[in-house]
């Protein structure tokens, strides 16, 4: 039997971003094609089981269904890759897709609620009028349909998460300097991972997670996987991607959540931030406005000021960073996220290191506290879209030694 191989899954997701190059941004169809490869593979695995429960039971319905009630994933016949195939020629075919998620949702809700909330395969605002979008969604489906993602033909069980990744890594270097930034190179994503030695039952945390690439590759350290994943995402369709990713990396209890991770924490114990043995961090460089979201209801955000006393989790005792750069304000949360033997590596602009003014104050505070372990520069031009050097601060809570590597 032929297997499916990494290099075919890749060139054929490749194809189906032709059908909307050209149209529509590639910050906006990547979605559409990632969901795509999630619905086919989960469908393709559920067509497996049902066929194997099937042989195994004699076609006796009460107990193929009992046992396929046990599955990762339940589908119903209309949320089925091979069923929205069937229509691909109905001119209501986005609405048939949006409800076949729907339903994949419903059947799913432990695992999957709100996780297509983001997507809209009928919507005329960014896929067009009614007959291009019909047209792009058929082809779409036809490319996809050319896969065969069935658990017993694909060349290794990493394979789809792999290509999930690939798909990420082009987008990102498509992307430019809108998405490109706050997308961590594979590299760089590994030096963190094995920096942070991460060990079995410990909780690792991403407070800006993205698509959970960089959390991912923390787990993969471990060789038993016995570990507790947690991230925070504030942009919804990313968060949408993240939770596929893990799924599609056979991370099935990561905690992701959605949400601003500065003005609402939602990984909490006790109503306090929750602590963690292990963090890891790409937050966006030098974010402008980072403290919005403090600021209230019915405030004037133009003269609004950001204040110490605003923040319930008191994490700026140190120093307010500058509202133009939240740099420290990632920093300042991460410190205060970790557990009594934590660590946590952060990948920052080189600018944190030397600025003046309230970063200076809090800088001055980290390595009073002796929380500073080492500070990495990384070569510029790693970054897609940006050429600003970046490094790597590594952060120990109850450091032996008190020089900084």
């Amino acid at each position: 039997m032929e297997k499916t191989k990494q290099d075919y899954i890749n060139s054929v997701l490749w194809q189906a971003c032709d059908t909307f190059r050209g149209k529509i941004d590639s910050s906006i169809y990547k979605d559409y094609v990632l969901v795509m490869l999630f619905v086919k593979y989960l469908s393709d695995t559920y067509k497996e089981r049902l066929e194997e429960h099937t042989k195994r039971y004699n076609g006796d319905q009460k107990w193929i269904k009992r046992a396929m009630s046990r599955e990762r994933f339940i589908l119903d016949e209309f949320s089925t890759f091979d069923y929205i195939y069937s229509e691909r020629n109905d001119p209501e075919i986005g609405e048939i897709i949006n409800k076949a998620l729907e339903h994949m949702e419903n059947e799913n809700t432990g695992k999957l609620r709100g996780v297509f909330r983001n997507i809209d395969f009928n919507s005329e605002a960014i896929l067009g009028k009614t007959k291009e979008r019909n047209a792009m969604l058929k082809t779409l489906l036809e490319d996809f349909a050319k896969l065969d993602l069935r658990p017993s033909v694909l060349e290794d069980e990493d394979i789809i998460g792999n290509s999930y990744q690939y798909m990420i890594n082009m987008f990102a270097s498509d992307a430019g300097k809108k998405g490109g930034e706050f997308f961590t190179p594979p590299e760089v994503s590994e030096l963190l991972a094995r920096l942070m030695k991460p060990q079995e039952n410990d909780r690792i945390y991403d407070p800006t997670c993205g698509s959970g690439s960089l959390l991912i590759r923390v787990v993969r350290q471990v060789s038993s996987r016995k570990v507790a994943v947690y991230g925070q995402e504030r942009n919804g369709q990313t968060h949408s991607l993240a939770l596929m990713n893990m799924y599609l990396h056979g991370i099935d209890d990561a905690k992701i959540e959605w949400g601003d991770t500065l003005a609402n924490p939602l990984h909490l114990e006790d109503g306090k931030l929750m602590k963690f043995q292990v963090i890891v961090a790409n937050p966006p460089f030098s974010l402008d406005k980072w403290a919005m979201g403090f600021a209230g209801e019915g405030s004037n955000n133009e003269k609004y000021k950001m204040e110490a006393s605003l923040d319930l989790h008191g994490r700026f005792a140190w120093g307010v960073p500058p509202a133009s750069k939240g740099d420290y304000a990632f920093v300042l949360h991460i410190i205060y996220s970790l557990a009594e033997n934590g660590r946590a590596a952060v990948i920052l602009p080189h600018g944190v290191l030397f600025r003046g003014a309230s970063e200076g104050k809090i800088r001055k505070a980290i390595i009073k506290h002796n929380l500073l372990d080492a500070v990495i520069g990384l070569p510029e031009n790693l970054f897609f879209g940006t050429g600003i050097p970046a490094c790597v601060m590594v952060f120990k809570k109850n450091r032996k030694r008190n020089d900084i590597l």
